[in-house]
């Protein structure tokens, strides 16, 4: 089991199921030597009545002068019988004996187990004695059904296991909200990193809970050790950009109008901006980074206002205000200025851009009046470099392959089909 929840119930029951069930042995074995110890007390009181009822007559003979009241010993086969013996010969017994007689071991002892004539088990107890004016060895034998004593037992068990398992069931509910009330510590710092991940807190809050704060506290340190390498990182590729392209600027301002170097010098920086962005895209990604999307598409389409001016095209906006994307501003204008400026270079008079949110995804879809592609198409365009169109507007064909990759590194994906316009429609699936 992989749920500490799980493992502390499971032990917390087994742990329960195992005391509760020695406490009702124990208390039954208690139990059991009380009543039957009351029943031999009873017996022993009885065999002390015998004892002081016996007599001598005047023929020698031993005589009970008194016998027990109780009823039980007059009503035939209730297993209270009384039997009293000189030197093995029984001189007197109980009428509930009718003509039977009672045989065991001899010598003393209480608390033996025997039989009854009718095969009931019996308790029984056995005391020898002598008395004054006979020399003769006195045997009494007193017993009680084993069948009362059982039931009485019965009787007593039955509250007791039920008492426990109320107790176990009070217990074991107990358990249940100490483990609950626990464990809400490490739920609410769970629920801490998913706000932090959604973009709605940069920090996790120290806990009540003391054994959680080293914790928290080492966490807050990773997510300041990410701030801190991925700005570095980024830094490090703006320089690396600089470093780079400086040069081949100048090389291409000291070439003559023409020269062949000048298509080498473009693929050069076509490349170069390819790994560039792929090395940012691979960048460690800056944690609880929430952005908002209508302000991303409005300034795009600030910025793309004068090229569709010169193509005579319009656009359309569908995003609601509170739409937002779990990740930076600068990836998701990457990915949405990318799809626009393609539709923009290939739509004829419409662009279209709508964006919803549902269970925690962002969709937008980017949709133009353009020529589009086949299917079978869709995957080369994501290729890097890859143009179907030879003879289209100039690109480097990087475009398509960017957005795709960084909509995978954000758990995304990119979706190319033919849009209700006619021409191509790109679909980002996105966390929101």
């Amino acid at each position: 089991m992989r749920s500490i929840r799980g493992r502390l119930l499971v032990l917390a029951a087994v742990w329960l199921t195992a005391a509760l069930l020695a406490a009702f042995l124990f208390l039954s074995a208690l139990l059991e030597d009380f009543v039957t110890d009351r029943f031999d007390a009873e017996a022993g009181a009885i065999a002390d009545a015998l004892s002081a009822s016996l007599e001598v007559s005047d023929s020698g003979r031993i005589e009970v002068d008194d016998p027990p009241a109780d009823p039980r010993f007059r009503l035939p086969l209730t297993g209270w019988y009384w039997q009293a013996e000189a030197d093995g010969r029984v001189f007197d017994r109980s009428d509930s004996l009718l003509d039977g007689w009672l045989t065991g071991p001899g010598g003393e002892f209480a608390g033996g187990a025997g039989r009854g004539a009718d095969g009931a088990p019996l308790r029984i107890m056995r005391r020898e004695l002598t008395i004054p004016d006979s020399d003769a060895l006195i045997a009494l034998t007193v017993t009680a059904p084993q069948e009362q004593i059982t039931q009485s037992l019965r009787q007593i068990r039955q509250p007791l296991a039920l008492a426990l398992i109320v107790l176990g069931l009070g217990l074991a509910a107990a358990s249940l909200v100490q483990v609950t009330a626990g464990l809400r510590s490490l739920d609410r710092l769970g629920a801490d990193l998913r706000q932090v991940r959604a973009g709605r807190t940069e920090r996790l809050a120290l806990p009540d809970v003391s054994e959680l704060r080293p914790l928290t506290a080492e966490i807050n340190a990773a997510l300041d050790q990410n701030t801190t390498l991925l700005a570095r990182s980024r830094q490090h590729l703006g320089n690396l950009a600089h470093s780079l392209k400086t040069p081949l600027a100048a090389l291409a301002n000291e070439l003559p109008p023409g020269h062949p170097g000048h298509n080498l010098i473009t693929r050069m920086d076509r490349l170069i901006g390819w790994h560039l962005r792929r090395a940012r895209a691979a960048s460690p990604r800056m944690l609880g980074q929430r952005t908002p999307v209508l302000p991303v598409v409005e300034d795009i389409m600030l910025v793309l206002r004068w090229p569709m001016q010169d193509r005579g095209m319009t656009a359309g906006i569908d995003c609601p205000p509170d739409a937002s994307f779990a990740g930076e501003r600068q990836d998701l204008e990457e990915m949405i200025g990318n799809l626009a400026e393609n539709a923009v270079k290939w739509g004829r008079s419409r662009l279209q851009i709508g964006v919803t949110c549902q269970t925690g995804r962002l969709r937008i879809v980017i949709e133009d009046d353009g020529p589009g592609m086949a299917e079978t198409d869709a995957p080369k365009a994501l290729i890097r470099g890859a143009r179907l169109d030879e003879h289209g507007p100039s690109g480097s064909g990087l475009g398509l392959a960017i957005v795709a990759d960084l909509a995978a590194l954000h758990g995304g994906e990119l979706l190319l089909s033919r849009s209700e316009l006619g021409g191509l429609g790109a679909t980002l699936d996105l966390p929101a």
